[in-house]
């Protein structure tokens, strides 16, 4: 295909990608870190011990995690259509992108403030400070870099979901090398395409590794 024809083409299928990606990551983030939160402070020994709430909220994450994106795509078109109005199509894809995204996102900040050295916590804790202020004074502050990281590989998850996504009428990149290109045997399609989404990923995890190397410095 010419480059006049292929270029605007690649342009909206990045355009597409992007849009889901940045939508579904944000929404997903806003759900998944006071998830991953929880986890942390209501387990045994934590700064609010629930041990009850932490193992059921902790076995209804590892089960949507547990689902993969195809078929949590496919389980959730009924309720897509109802929240969205129609259940295939970019916009609709973001609804079971932040459903497939957002436990992953709860284990993963959860596992960065598991990095935070407990010692800090009750030196917050002697000087009297209430477990809200232990919370955003002392956990997520100490955490950032860990969090910054998992960040770069929540979306680059997240950015390989919207690749799939094309099974379902979804736009982007990955429909584009799967539906114009694969399918109808334009491979320069899908070549092109993706290349497109490697740049990406290549681009989010250097960004990611030089804001966490940078904030760990800061840091220390």
């Amino acid at each position: 295909m010419a480059w006049e024809k292929l270029y605007p083409l690649l342009m909206k299928g990045l355009e597409e990608t992007l849009y889901m990606t940045f939508w579904s990551s944000l929404i997903a983030y806003l759900i998944g870190l006071p998830l991953g939160v929880l986890l942390v402070v209501t387990r045994k020994g934590g700064i609010l011990p629930c041990p009850t709430f932490n193992a059921v909220l902790g076995v209804i994450i590892n089960f949507l995690r547990s689902i993969p994106f195809i078929i949590m795509l496919a389980v959730l078109f009924p309720v897509t259509r109802a929240i969205v109005g129609k259940a295939i199509g970019t916009k609709s894809i973001v609804f079971p992108l932040i459903i497939s995204a957002f436990p992953y996102i709860a284990r993963m900040v959860e596992s960065s403030l598991d990095e935070v050295d407990h010692g800090v916590i009750e030196a917050a804790q002697s000087m009297g400070s209430t477990n809200w202020q232990i919370i955003w004074k002392v956990l997520l502050p100490e955490a950032v870099p860990s969090l910054v990281n998992g960040a770069a590989i929540c979306v680059t998850t997240i950015l390989g979901y919207t690749a799939m996504a094309s099974a379902a009428g979804g736009g982007g990149l990955g429909s584009l090398a799967i539906v114009k290109g694969l399918n109808v045997r334009k491979y320069d399609i899908m070549y092109y395409a993706s290349l497109l989404l490697v740049a990406l990923v290549q681009i989010i995890t250097v960004l990611g590794g030089l804001i966490t190397r940078r904030l760990d410095h800061k840091h220390r």
